[in-house]
């Protein structure tokens, strides 16, 4: 009988716990730096990095780094997201020029914060 994975840790605004199963999946055995980041060989650290962000929380990870890289993030997702959706252009248009407002509006709010 085989096993399945289990799902990846899914971090949320405040520190969660992992499973036990989670942390045997997804941590390396052998934790290393390699070129500045951690990890083991080729091993995919998509779920050691999720439970590393579910553990501290991403409220927690937000106030540690820049609001403004987080913006930068945010954009970069979105857009990407806008592009794959299958809407009527004159929808996808609307969309995107709201999104663009409220960037706008957000990293002024970043600036007016000293960030």
């Amino acid at each position: 009988m085989t096993q399945s994975q289990p799902p990846l840790p899914q971090p949320k605004l405040e520190p969660a716990g992992i499973t036990f199963d989670q942390y045997v999946e997804f941590t390396p055995e052998k934790l290393e730096l390699r070129n500045g980041y951690l990890g083991y060989g080729g091993q995919n650290q998509l779920g050691f990095h999720l439970a590393v962000l579910t553990n501290m929380g991403l409220l927690s990870a937000m106030r540690h780094t820049s609001l403004s890289q987080w913006l930068e993030a945010l954009d970069l997702v979105v857009r990407e997201k806008l592009s794959t959706i299958n809407a009527d252009p004159e929808v996808a248009e609307a969309m995107l020029n709201r999104f663009n407002r409220a960037m706008e509006d957000l990293a002024a709010v970043v600036d007016y914060l000293g960030e």
